[in-house]
């Protein structure tokens, strides 16, 4: 069991110089390097400079109320006119009226394609019927003229 406690305090020891060492590299590299006092100097009075100036933001779709962050709004982007060459092709293509098929189809067009060939047949029946009662009637009609006829004799 001590060992065990050694290796713990060991490893828990090794991760703080670990983590001291992680510490110290960042704030090396948050810290710019410089060379004299004089550029320390410079950068504090440039900040204070930079503190009036420090509302830079830029409002793409929002307004603000406050007029002066209405300063920061920014004009809407112009886009350029795209041209899509195929569309204007196929508009010289097309030269006719294009109010010439605006009529809607009548409302039975479906019916009428599915029974036309129902419809065909009838009309040649209605047609054979009508001719077979023509020939009845001229038949009928010349039986009566020459019953006049053999009546007259």
């Amino acid at each position: 069991m001590p060992s065990e406690e050694n290796s713990a305090e060991q490893a828990s020891a090794d991760r703080r110089e670990r983590l001291k060492a992680l510490r110290e590299a960042k704030e090396l590299l948050s810290k710019p390097v410089e060379d004299s006092v004089q550029n320390e100097e410079q950068t504090e009075d440039a900040d204070e400079i930079n503190e009036g100036n420090k509302l830079n933001l830029k409002f793409r779709n929002y307004l603000p109320h406050d007029k002066h962050l209405q300063e920061g709004k920014l004009a809407p982007p112009v886009l350029s006119k795209f041209e899509d060459p195929i569309a204007s092709a196929q508009l010289s293509e097309k030269t006719e009226d294009p109010f010439v098929n605006i009529a809607p189809k009548k409302p039975n067009w479906d019916l009428r394609r599915d029974v036309q060939r129902k419809l065909d047949k009838l009309e040649r029946r209605t047609q054979k019927a009508i001719i077979r009662l023509m020939e009845e009637q001229c038949k009928a009609n010349e039986a009566a003229a020459e019953e006049t006829v053999t009546e007259a004799v």
